[in-house]
């Protein structure tokens, strides 16, 4: 082997390096040196060991076969001189009374639930009270289940590109949690009692009480003999269970196209100064029914969609939803 070969030259370079880098690692004298000489010798992106496993690309196979072996018995001997380092340190640290080892140790911060999530839990608990389970569905929703299933024909303005986030031409982000009830009766038949919980996603221009991204919950119950008596009973009932005995709220007549009759769904803000939507429900078209199966002539239902971060907000007096996306750790420790 000629002193010019091109193994030869990257084993003498190999032996080199390992030679100094474990000297470095002895060396160290500190957690920090420690650091330093890890990251030059062993860093993953552009340490010195991993420049020489670049080598290998230039060598015959003969050549790759030797070198590697070497380079895999001198990346362990650095590996085990760094792990000795590090226990030397630790014990020197120890030694100087750095570290007291008979001291519980210390208990990590743990961070908590994000208000959002907090709100939808309890609302899964609050409506499992009610008999209702819970329904979840995609985020990437296709036409039929967005529009065409739920009796929005293609000529509605909801379909308007500027009111809708669409993917392609036959997806798009939901823009309602009314698809996941579609979805559910597709696939069960009455009775029905589910709420659907997930977020949705309209262009809508961002201020106090609006999002482009935000969270619905949806609820749907089919059954014989199912009246808007009962849904005012159990909005009535969640409004108060939920944002206490005091709470006001409201119903006007509304339209959507798959609920017939409609109603919004209004609540008082804080302070008693004005009405803010918390959703719309109403009871589900026939048209609806017969998308999915069913035969609106045995069975009816009713079904309301609400804000969860305007419910939310209600619940804990804030008045701006861009709180709750701006992750200030001043404002989400206060929950």
């Amino acid at each position: 082997m000629s002193s010019n070969d091109p193994l030869e030259i990257a084993l003498r370079e190999l032996e080199s390096l390992e030679q100094f880098s474990i000297a470095a690692l002895v060396a160290a004298s500190s957690p920090e040196a420690l650091e330093a000489a890890r990251i030059e010798y062993l860093g993953q992106k552009q340490g010195k060991l991993k420049a020489a496993q670049e080598r290998l690309r230039t060598l015959d196979p003969a050549g790759k076969r030797v070198y590697g072996q070497r380079f895999n018995g001198v990346k362990q001997s650095l590996e085990a001189a760094l792990s000795a380092a590090r226990l030397r340190l630790e014990r020197r640290a120890v030694a100087a009374g750095a570290i007291d080892v008979t001291l519980p140790g210390a208990i990590p911060r743990l961070g908590h639930r994000h208000p959002l999530t907090q709100t939808a839990d309890e609302l899964i608990d609050l409506f499992g009270r009610f008999g209702f389970s819970v329904a979840r569905g995609p985020e990437v929703e296709d036409i039929h289940h967005n529009f065409d299933a739920l009796n929005i024909p293609p000529s509605h303005p909801a379909r308007d590109p500027l009111d809708n986030f669409f993917l392609s031409e036959g997806t798009m982000l939901r823009s309602q949690t009314s698809t996941v009830q579609i979805r559910v009766m597709e696939a069960q038949r009455p009775p029905v009692r589910v709420i659907a919980i997930g977020r949705v996603y309209r262009p809508d221009t961002v201020d106090a009480t609006h999002s482009f991204m935000f969270h619905q919950i949806e609820g749907l119950m089919v059954d014989r003999g199912v009246t808007m008596a009962g849904l005012k009973t159990v909005l009535r009932l969640f409004a108060r269970s939920y944002l206490g005995h005091d709470v006001k709220i409201r119903f006007r007549p509304s339209f959507f196209p798959f609920t017939e009759p409609s109603v919004e769904v209004d609540m008082l803000w804080h302070g008693g100064d004005r009405w803010v939507e918390m959703g719309g429900a109403g009871m589900v078209d026939p048209n609806v029914f017969r998308a999915v199966g069913y035969d609106p002539e045995e069975v009816t239902g009713f079904a309301f969609g609400l804000g969860i971060e305007r419910l939310c907000m209600r619940r804990h007096g804030i008045d701006d939803i861009r709180l709750l996306y701006q992750n200030d750790i001043r404002f989400l420790e206060q929950f």
